[in-house]
């Protein structure tokens, strides 16, 4: 007959899927017993801590609370995983682009407490401030949070990146980012924790847009373009919304991600781009593989901005100015104002668009 072990109780109200780890128990009541936990029915999380081994070891979550389990009595979750906690869509625990398994950040306010495989610790000062419980989970402000992955950011690019990804979750705007780092101007890494809040933008709708962005003004010293933008004929009706947009120029910056290339999606962008160019637009689009090396864009861009100055006499069809029905989502704090039915009408869009 195979060992019986007891399935811990889901700890967390609101995703009930999630199981927390156990410690050994002799009884077998409240954990497995010293040769269960040898054996194949359950799976080491940390050091003295379980869980069966049917629980899923894909789910970002899960990987949250088995390293919340050995949070000291005083401290929480931080950095992205405190973001995904919070509702951070973009926040999946790999590095952007996928390439790497991001660990699980614990700050615990100096309490030493030991960092293990897929677990760091920050023992940075803690304000009781910032921290809160969700979800039966401690964690720390998404201020705090995404001050820590800014300051702590391989380039201030990526630093960028984080601010406003933060942003499009309406979890942090630049002016709470911004307020936040000059209240804590001695920590490491705090310049570069301030300096994306001068140059972030509240409504990117993805990592690859921030990256765009900043390859068309850093890379190819062009004007600072507008991030999605909506841009409507002279009778008020949408023509669409791009993810990019010099208004000067007249040129409109797509990026377009592996989902473009399928079947219904690749039509709709076909549309997409006809519509504009119809009304006397450039277009440009940046793939996946301009993102290491962008010299291919960067020229495909200045080509475009060649063009459209070639036909800068022709008169203007379009317009940014907004019609009267048309509800304006541009920023942190417009849509924190929105009622649960206006958000899903007016931010369906976003959600997969620059994937």
């Amino acid at each position: 007959m195979p060992d019986q072990h007891p399935s811990p109780k889901p700890r967390y109200p609101q995703r009930p899927q999630l199981v927390a780890p156990v410690r050994i128990d002799s009884s077998g009541r409240n954990g497995p017993t010293p040769g269960q936990a040898r054996g194949p029915g359950w799976r080491r999380t940390s050091k003295g801590f379980y869980v069966p081994s049917s629980v899923d070891t894909e789910s970002v979550e899960q990987r949250i609370v088995e390293a919340a389990t050995v949070l000291p009595a005083y401290g929480g979750v931080t950095g992205w995983a405190a973001l995904h906690w919070l509702g951070g869509r973009w926040f999946t625990g790999t590095g952007w682009g996928g390439v790497r398994t991001l660990p699980v950040c614990l700050a615990t306010g100096g309490c030493d407490i030991r960092p293990q495989a897929g677990i760091t610790v920050s023992a940075e000062r803690l304000s009781p401030l910032d921290l809160q419980e969700v979800d039966g989970l401690m964690v720390t402000t998404a201020v705090r949070s995404l001050c820590f992955e800014m300051r702590y950011a391989p380039t201030p690019r990526l630093a960028v990146v984080w601010l406003e990804m933060a942003a499009y979750d309406d979890l942090v705007s630049i002016d709470e980012a911004e307020a936040y780092a000059a209240l804590h101007s001695g920590w490491t890494g705090i310049p570069q924790g301030r300096a994306p809040t001068l140059l972030a933008d509240e409504n990117s709708w993805s990592p690859r847009e921030v990256v765009m962005r900043q390859v068309w003004i850093e890379d190819a010293g062009l004007p600072r373009p507008l991030c999605n933008a909506p841009i409507f004929d002279l009778q008020g009706r949408h023509i669409g919304t791009p993810d990019l947009f010099d208004p000067v120029a007249g040129v409109v910056g797509e990026y377009d991600g592996a989902l473009h290339l399928q079947g219904a999606r690749r039509s709709r962008d076909v549309v997409r781009e006809e519509r504009f160019r119809s009304h006397g637009l450039e277009y440009v689009t940046m793939l996946g593989g301009d993102v290491p090396d962008p010299g291919p864009f960067i020229r495909r861009l200045l080509r475009a901005y060649d063009r459209a100055a070639s036909a800068s006499s022709s008169p203007r069809s379009w317009t940014l100015e907004q019609p009267d029905w048309w509800v304006d989502t541009s920023t942190v704090a417009r849509r924190r104002q929105l009622t649960e039915e206006d958000r899903a009408i007016w931010l369906r869009h976003r959600v997969g668009r620059a994937a």
